[in-house]
């Protein structure tokens, strides 16, 4: 009658597929959903850009009553209205000047190495934001953009 009690000390193997299994199944979700959410955050630098832009722009406006110099290259080859472009990471801001001065058309575009490529927003001198497009499994956008800044 001398039964030994076996102790146990550990986990079998069983036990610890079971746990591995249950990790892989959340991280399969849980990855692409995190990696979506990083790249909205990435579209925000790009409407955020020309929101500041803009206001830059009306105030060179009220000193100069145009929103672009005289000499058109002021900034460089393609690049025509009256504040510098800012420097941004994920994308490029171009502005094109019309109208005696008086329109312009500001656009940010994702720089097409970066996370949020084919992202592609503007906006005007009488603040129409549009979006042009966006980076592939973001909300679909009709021909010719949509008014106001998606970012999802």
């Amino acid at each position: 009658m001398g039964t030994k009690k076996r102790i146990s000390a550990g986990f079998t193997l069983i036990e610890m597929m079971v746990v591995v299994a249950i990790v892989g199944i959340l991280a399969t979700v849980a990855i692409p959903s995190y990696m979506h959410y990083v790249q909205r955050g990435d579209l925000i630098e790009g409407t955020q850009a020309l929101a500041q832009f803009r206001v830059q722009m009306e105030q060179y406006y009220q000193d100069n009553r145009s929103y672009y110099p005289s000499t058109a290259a002021a900034f460089g080859a393609g690049f025509v209205c009256g504040v510098a472009p800012p420097t941004l990471t994920y994308f490029t801001l171009t502005c094109v000047g019309s109208g005696s001065g008086q329109l312009y058309t500001a656009t940010a575009t994702a720089n097409t190495t970066g996370p949020v490529n084919g992202a592609v927003y503007t906006i005007d001198q009488g603040n129409n934001q549009v979006t042009m497009s966006l980076p592939s499994g973001f909300t679909t956008i009709p021909s010719g953009g949509t008014s106001g800044w998606l970012t999802r």
